[in-house]
Formats: C-alpha cells, structure tokens, sequence
C-alpha cells in the first residue's frame, strides 16, 4: 500500500475501523455523556461510584485523561498520516488501540478491587502506545517540526501516572499535580495546535466567501511571545498555584492570547459556525488564565474550581467538540458548514460552561446550575453520538 486512500480502501472489516477519528471520536462522545449522568448522581451522594478514586478526582481524571485522551488519539491518528507522509494505522491494529482506552476507562470505574499499580498499567496503556507509534511515524517521516506535539503527549501521560499516584497516596488528586500538569499539556497542546488551525481554516474560508482582512499568519514572532508566556504561566501555575507572581504571569500569558486570537478575525467569519466555535474555545484558554489570576488575587471573589472550568469545560470542551464536528464532516465527505443540529450541539456545550462558571458566581444558586450544567453537557455529548454516530460507523456509501 502506498497511501493512506488505498490502506483504507483495503480494509475489509468494519468500517469505524477504518480511519483513527472513526472510533475514539465516538467512543469519546459516549464517555463524556456517561461519566457526566454518573458523576451527577455521585455529586449529590445518590451513587456511590465502585472507584478508588473519590468521587471528585474521578470526575476530573474521567475528564482530562479518559474523555481528553480520546479525542487527542482521534486527531493525531488522522492528521499524524498527513503530516509525515506515513501510512495510518486501520483495521485491527485500531481496535487494539481503542479495546485499551476502553479497558482503562473499565479499570478506572471499577478500581475498587484492584491493586492501584494495575490500574495504572491499564490507563496508561493506550497513551503509552501511541506516544510509541507517533514517534515511530515522526522520525521515519523526519517530520521534526511536531516533534514539539510528540513532546506535549509525553508529558500529558507522565502527569496521567502523576494522577494515580497521588491518588494510591490517598492525596486529593483532583487538585494535585498530576492534574494540574495535564491541564497545564491540554492547553498548551490547544495554544500549539489551535494556533495553527484556527487561523487556516478562518483564512481559507474567508478567500472564498468574504474576501478583504484576512487572519495573520500563525507562529510569528508575536505568536511565539505568546507561547512562551503561556508556558511560563502554567510552568509557575503547576508548582506554586496560589502566589502572585503565578497570578501576574497569567495575567500576561491572558492579555497576550487575548490579542492573539483578536488578530486571526474571527469576527469576520460569524457566518460560519464550524469557526466561530473555533474562535469560541480559544477564547476561554485566555479568559480562564485572567479569572484564575483573579481569583489569586482577590480571594472570595470566585470559587477557583469555577475559574477552572473556564479551562477544562470552556477551553477543553469546546475545542475538542469543535474539531471532533470539523473532522467528521472532512474525512466523511460531507460539506464543511455545521446545520442546526451541530448548532445546537455548540449551544449546550457552551450553556453548560456558562451555568457551571455561573455557580461559582451564585453559591446559592449552586444546586441549580450544577444540574443544568451536567444536563446540558451530556446533552451536547450525546447528540454528537447521535448526529454524527452514522458517519463514523458506516462507509460513505452507506450513509
């Protein structure tokens, strides 16, 4: 086989088999739907999670490194092939990959009784072997420039292990540094990865349909001041998350992205909701890094995990939703322009980040918006299964 059409034409088997998306895009979906309706129970002590975990860093982990991993296997599993010139993997080998996403999701859920370091071992098995099968791609392709992606990945399952142990330590995982760092990788990978797409895709649709100011290109000189900020702000974040020289580092790295985004006109591209989703998530990366430096510095103004969320739920959640939509409908053969039910999948997304953001606001209110808030996000989760379930699982021509 010499290119990844004639590798996928040559599958016999199931056809979510056939591409890197297919599986862990939909698997994905699923999971952020189901850990949120059993988190919703659990939060107000009517479920009693079979868990090692406490049920708050559960709902973290599940999050950033269950649902995250996912989506993160989906997109370079697809775009590695592109980028370095190498075959994809399909087939088998591709459900080999996801049984162990699925078996460190069972072996997270279930750890009640079981030794920690299989735990472990399960959940780590899937990034481990992509973080292998990425660097066997990168160097054969000699394609040095993601090396820096290759990087990113390795770290975010180091701060996986970090995860689990801390939590064999009966440590609050939820707030320690293994979650921490993994959040601290997941943005950058966003301010990395987003900050190639988000200003190429704006760009290519503006030529064709509205032409005049255009996005700047990425990774200038500013783009590169930028990051390093944002590194040094999440560097400073991860080892000292309370002091106000993490809080003025933020502040910057906030500002900086702030203008950023502002130069890739997003405001011209409304008409568009495949991009204004895009624009959308990248916004909350800088929001979350000003409310979080707020937070330091005006203590009782917001609850910190509120400020979090901006990240996690805002950041995370809608990039990830945006580029799960984008991918699909691409390497599906469908039209690039979102309908109404996609529409209405960004809209719950982005009312379940703003009811969660708002119960830190309204302690009062909490009970509420927290409800609203989970019903919402599973809402959005599961109609992405629903809308898109068909062409992830079937070949074009059966759609």
């Amino acid at each position: 086989m010499s290119t990844t059409a004639e590798r996928m034409r040559a599958w016999r088997g199931p056809a979510i088999l056939s591409f890197g998306f297919r599986p862990f895009f939909l698997g994905a979906a699923i999971w952020a739907a189901v850990a949120m309706a059993l988190w919703i129970p659990a939060l107000t002590g009517a479920l009693d999670l079979p868990t090692r975990f406490d049920a708050a860093s559960w709902h973290a982990h599940e999050f950033l490194f269950g649902y995250l991993s996912a989506v993160i296997a989906g997109f370079l599993l697809t775009a590695v092939p592109n980028w370095t010139g190498q075959l994809p993997i399909v087939g088998w080998p591709l459900g080999g990959l996801f049984a162990l996403w699925l078996g460190g999701r069972a072996a997270v859920l279930f750890s009640t009784g079981l030794p920690p370091l299989a735990v472990a071992l399960a959940d780590l098995a899937m990034p481990v072997a992509l973080t292998g099968f990425l660097a066997r791609e990168i160097v054969a392709g000699k394609n040095w420039r993601n090396l820096i992606v290759l990087a990113l990945l390795g770290v975010f399952t180091l701060s996986n292990a970090v995860f689990h142990i801390e939590a064999a330590q009966s440590v609050y995982a939820a707030q320690g540094y293994g979650l921490r760092t993994g959040l601290g990788v997941a943005l950058m990978m966003i301010a990395v990865i987003g900050g190639r797409i988000v200003p190429s895709f704006t760009r290519n649709w503006l030529v064709r349909q509205n032409p005049g100011r255009l996005p700047v290109p990425p990774m200038q000189r500013f783009d590169k001041i930028a990051l390093l900020a944002l590194l040094a702000a999440l560097v400073a974040w991860i080892a000292a998350p309370s002091t106000r020289v993490t809080a003025a580092l933020l502040l910057a790295a906030g500002a900086l992205h702030l203008v950023r985004l502002a130069r890739w006109a997003g405001d011209r591209a409304l008409a568009e909701p495949l991009l204004w989703i895009l624009h959308l998530g990248y916004l909350f990366l800088p929001l979350g890094a000003l409310m979080i430096a707020a937070g330091i510095l005006l203590p009782g103004l917001l609850a910190s995990a509120a400020a979090l969320h901006l990240w996690m739920a805002g950041a995370i959640g809608l990039m990830t939703m945006a580029v799960m939509t984008r991918a699909t409908l691409g390497h599906s053969g469908q039209a690039l322009h979102a309908g109404r039910g996609t529409v209405a999948l960004y809209a719950a997304l982005v009312t379940a980040v703003a009811a969660r953001f708002a119960a830190g606001l309204l302690p009062e209110q909490a009970s509420t918006l927290y409800a609203i808030s989970g019903v919402t996000w599973c809402a959005g989760y599961a109609g992405f299964a629903m809308i898109y379930g068909r062409a992830l699982v079937c070949p074009r021509s059966e759609r």
